[in-house]
């Protein structure tokens, strides 16, 4: 395994993240000791990071994770986020009140069987919450003992710059994949520059680089990725877009199997090639599937294959990294935008 400082916490991080989203039973049903296994073969091959969050299944995804884990809790880092999916009057369900941020924490070490997570993640920003609050609040949950550093997932770059100036950030989360690389061009620079480890999340644009879709692929009903108010956010999945983007991907797998790479191995490489990069998240429900991102590493793409990857994205008029990122995210109001 690969390992890379995770910003500027002194801890070293596996190259290859392991992440928990589908635990919490929202990419359909998953075989629980299967999953168990997965977890457990990744931790055998040197991958120590395990992502979750307490809105995976409101709690479920950490619950599994702290089963699987078991005495092994000890080895790993523990990523968790809190911060959407409440049913309150506040923004959408948004809430990094004071009063959550503990209430929260402390759901989540219950859930996760544990005495503390090694980061915790604002989901979302919560912005009829004074960021100084959240902020304050994370100060004496650290004190506490009950974290050991904080991040912050799916904010502007105004937004981390506004909390960087009340108290050091040391983890960002961002969806970063071939399909879109807006956080390459909005954020990464910045986090490189502060020296603040990066979580790649959607390492695989949420199974189109799974090397698995055909056009026919369809989802089922407590699949996020079928549910009509979550597709606008992403537009990977929307009827227009999906037959494109699926023969997009069998182009990149083509270029792939030229080099002797599965096409998730190819999809987490190029993640793994931006420097800011401490980890990129990938689901996997079966050991297999861990085995197989374990390709991912130890090689590099030359500039003349991006160069490939490139053209087959504008042949198909598909732009990965609009400029659009900003107002989007600061103007969405539909809490079903909350992906991962």
């Amino acid at each position: 395994m690969e390992y890379r400082p995770f910003g500027r916490t002194g801890l070293q991080v596996s190259a290859i993240g392991f992440g928990c989203w589908e635990m919490g039973g929202d990419y359909g049903s998953i075989d629980e000791s299967e999953a168990t296994n997965a977890v457990h073969r990744a931790i055998d091959l040197g991958i120590n990071c395990f992502d979750t969050a307490e809105a995976y299944g409101m709690g479920k995804s950490e619950e599994a994770l702290a089963k699987a884990l078991g005495h092994r809790r000890k080895d790993v880092i523990i990523v968790t986020k809190f911060g959407v999916g409440y049913e309150n009057d506040r923004q959408k369900g948004k809430d990094s009140s004071r009063e959550m941020v503990h209430a929260a924490i402390d759901r989540s070490l219950k859930a996760l069987n544990t005495d503390y997570v090694d980061v915790y993640l604002v989901h979302w920003p919560d912005r009829s919450t004074p960021f100084e609050e959240t902020m304050g609040a994370f100060d004496e949950i650290v004190q506490q003992g009950k974290v050991r550093y904080v991040g912050l997932s799916n904010f502007t770059l105004g937004e981390i710059k506004a909390c960087m100036a009340i108290r050091p950030i040391h983890v960002l989360q961002y969806g970063c994949n071939l399909f879109d690389r807006r956080m390459a061009k909005w954020i990464f620079p910045y986090a490189q520059e502060q020296q603040i480890g990066v979580m790649s999340y959607g390492s695989l644009a949420y199974g189109l680089l799974s090397g698995t879709f055909t056009k026919e692929t369809t989802f089922g009903d407590k699949d996020w990725r079928s549910r009509d108010e979550w597709l606008h956010l992403l537009r990977f999945f929307t009827p227009e877009v999906f037959e494109r983007n699926v023969e997009v991907a069998i182009a990149i797998s083509d270029i792939a199997e030229r080099l002797g790479k599965k096409l998730p191995q190819f999809a987490l490489n190029w993640v793994l090639s931006h420097q800011a990069v401490s980890t990129a998240l990938v689901g996997a429900r079966r050991s297999l599937e861990v085995e197989e991102n374990m390709g991912a590493i130890g090689w590099s793409l030359s500039d003349e294959v991006i160069a490939e990857i490139d053209k087959i994205f504008a042949d198909h008029g598909v732009d990965p990294a609009p400029n659009t990122w900003v107002e989007e995210i600061e103007t969405h109001d539909s809490d079903a935008s909350d992906a991962n």
